[in-house]
């Protein structure tokens, strides 16, 4: 009984409304798959959504800015809204270089945190499963210099890559908790049967 009481508390509501879930899976799966064929486009569009947020930001750092009267980072946060500003206008009036910018980013945050986790498994190494840090090590660095390699014209999908990828994962997850959730629910209606 504690094993259903546990699934009880892990799946909520949502062992009667599964549907709604293993929907939504389905339709970003869709989405995802969609977005493989279409990465340069889903990568313009991540941008300006990206650079609307900035712009959306910025004016919510002018306006603290105004309200913080005697504040004494308010010169810095003034700053820091500029930034955000010039950001979202350079995004949305050009997403191409914005893209091929946030992409060798990217490039180089998987090197540099490749290289971090090489150093993590070399202080665990000996440990249980120290080598599976290496191996994200390895990866990252191999994934950091494959895009820093077709730059610029990796800018061109590499985000759209990430975010049809993304969704891919995400919408099998949402299907297989949904899928989890209606197979408790199903067990849990039978008179008399406890699920292990």
């Amino acid at each position: 009984m504690e094993a259903v009481a546990g699934q009880d508390e892990i799946f909520g509501a949502l062992k009667k409304n599964w549907g709604w879930m293993l929907a939504l899976g389905i339709v970003m799966l869709v989405l995802g798959t969609i977005g493989l064929g279409m990465t340069a486009l889903l990568t313009e569009v991540s941008v300006l959504y990206f650079g609307i947020l900035l712009l959306i930001g910025s004016g919510i750092q002018f306006v603290q800015v105004f309200r913080g009267e005697g504040w004494k980072s308010r010169l810095w946060h003034l700053l820091i809204a500029f930034v955000y500003l010039a950001g979202g206008i350079a995004a949305i009036t050009d997403p191409v270089i914005a893209g091929m910018t946030l992409t060798l980013l990217i490039a180089w945050a998987l090197i540099v945190i490749g290289i971090l986790r090489l150093f993590i498994a070399i202080q665990l190494r000996g440990t249980s499963g120290w080598v599976w840090t290496l191996l994200g090590g390895v990866v990252s660095i191999a994934l950091g210099v494959m895009i820093m390699n077709q730059w610029p014209l990796s800018g061109l999908w590499v985000i759209g890559l990430f975010v049809a990828i993304e969704m891919i994962f995400a919408g099998w997850s949402q299907i297989m908790i949904a899928l989890a959730a209606k197979n408790y629910h199903a067990q849990a209606v039978v008179p008399g049967q406890v699920s292990a």
